[in-house]
């Protein structure tokens, strides 16, 4: 029986992929803090992994060993309901770090539950992007690709952006005021994602062969 309801509590997980490390600021941690809020708002707890903090070596095993940080990053991701991914705009594509996160989420393709799902099958994504040049669109969909090829599910909408003109150097954290267009797909992004999330708690994908 679906017990499931829209104040079910859900978690999730926001990875920014800034290449920068703490203390300096960054654009994608700030997006990806403003769509953890937007969650919020739907019953949805969590915090934000700013990958460069990590020792997240490159590979494409669960544990690649020697230090490696990705096991204990891995099992917070399967142990929360919705994953974000948030990468700046460079040359065009998202960030290394990034990439390095999609080649390490590779792993789940040989790992499975005893219906031979992938563990990640039930779980929402969304993807949040920032840059100074346009492309947004191109970054989500590799992303989005990547993302489901190792067992996420993306609600509609499931991408918010901010990119600023061509040929000019302001950042997204340095706006005296978050534009309303992409405050309003954060919110679209949230309100959909989190009900993908419910969706999938309450009832499994079927098992795969």
């Amino acid at each position: 029986m679906d017990t499931t309801t829209e104040t079910t509590p859900l978690r999730a997980v926001a990875l920014v992929c800034t290449l920068s490390p703490s203390p300096k600021r960054s654009s994608s941690q700030l997006l990806a803090e403003q769509t953890m809020a937007a969650l919020a708002d739907h019953g949805v707890t969590g915090k934000v992994i700013r990958i460069a903090d990590h020792d997240v070596k490159a590979g494409v095993e669960v544990d690649m060993g020697d230090g490696d940080a990705w096991p204990e990053i891995r099992d917070t991701i399967l142990g929360c309901d919705i994953l974000i991914l948030s990468t700046p705009i460079w040359l065009g594509h998202p960030s290394s770090i990034a990439q390095r996160v999609l080649e390490r989420l590779d792993a789940e393709l040989g790992e499975s539950d005893g219906e031979g799902r992938m563990l990640t099958y039930g779980k929402a994504a969304a993807v949040c992007v920032v840059g100074n040049e346009d492309g947004a669109h191109h970054v989500s969909a590799e992303l989005f690709q990547g993302l489901n090829d190792v067992g996420f599910s993306l609600a509609p909408n499931a991408v918010t952006y901010w990119v600023g003109e061509a040929m000019q150097g302001t950042d997204y954290q340095d706006l005296e005021k978050t534009p309303d267009k992409t405050a309003a797909t954060t919110e679209t992004l949230a309100a959909n994602t989190a009900h993908l999330a419910r969706r999938l708690k309450a009832a499994s994908y079927p098992p795969s062969a």
